[in-house]
């Protein structure tokens, strides 16, 4: 099971963060890029920012620290940050339908990588949405944690509302689960201001929540399609 398991992980995550690494070269990027022109002029006076690493799937610094080249240095070390949360991505979902004792197919691969995306991307999205360079952060700390929890609650919510042999009081519990995140609020810093134009960072954001979606979308039905193909082979 376990050969089994980190076959299909690393196959369909390396597949799939190919595709959204070349996705990511004509979608987001590009407005890295153009984001990058409003935050330089500002580098030589003000501090450095702290990243928003938690925000999408593509690498960039908010710091003044190393970065790659723009060009294919650029994109090589963004496709290999992608591929690892592919594959990442991929291990979490297979180790969460073994663990729930889901038959995995094409199907519930996809609707579980759905749920995936929802906790993980759509539901932290809401308070944190994905930010360019330039743009106004609150504590990294406290952006990180709020995160971590907003995904747990909404998977545990998701779980809870979508069984079918839960009792309408657990689901009621699992909408006050869903909202408490939100209700408590992000960590925002207390001056909005933001070199980037709202129209770039609104683009941005809505690319990288497509781009995420499509990512565990690729992910799940690679692990459909790829997991009958390493079941063990029966004698005779």
């Amino acid at each position: 099971m376990l050969t089994r398991i980190l076959s299909v992980g690393l196959l369909a995550g390396l597949l799939a963060g190919l595709l959204i690494a070349a996705v990511q070269q004509v979608t987001t990027t590009p407005l890295i890029l153009a984001a990058e022109t409003y935050e330089k002029p500002a580098e030589v006076s003000a501090a450095p920012k702290v990243p928003h690493s938690h925000q999408g799937t593509e690498a960039h610094s908010h710091d003044d620290g190393w970065k790659p080249a723009d060009g294919m240095p650029r994109f090589f070390f963004t496709a290999i940050t992608t591929i690892a949360t592919a594959v990442g991505v991929a291990f979490v979902l297979m180790a969460v339908m073994v663990f729930a004792g889901a038959p995995i197919d094409e199907r519930r691969a996809l609707a579980w990588a759905i749920a995936g995306f929802i906790a993980c991307g759509l539901a932290p999205a809401a308070g944190l949405a994905p930010e360019l360079p330039g743009s106004a952060a609150g504590d990294l700390i406290a952006r990180q944690l709020w995160w971590v929890g907003t995904a747990i609650a909404t998977a545990v919510a998701l779980w809870a509302f979508l069984r079918a042999d839960h009792h309408p009081v657990v689901r009621l519990g699992a909408v006050v689960l869903l909202l408490a995140p939100h209700f408590i609020g992000a960590p925002h810093p207390h001056e909005l201001e933001s070199k980037v134009p709202a129209e770039l960072a609104a683009q941005f954001t809505a690319l990288s929540l497509v781009v995420q979606a499509l990512l565990w979308a690729l992910v799940g039905i690679g692990i459909g399609l790829l997991w009958p193909k390493f079941a063990p082979k029966t004698a005779g």
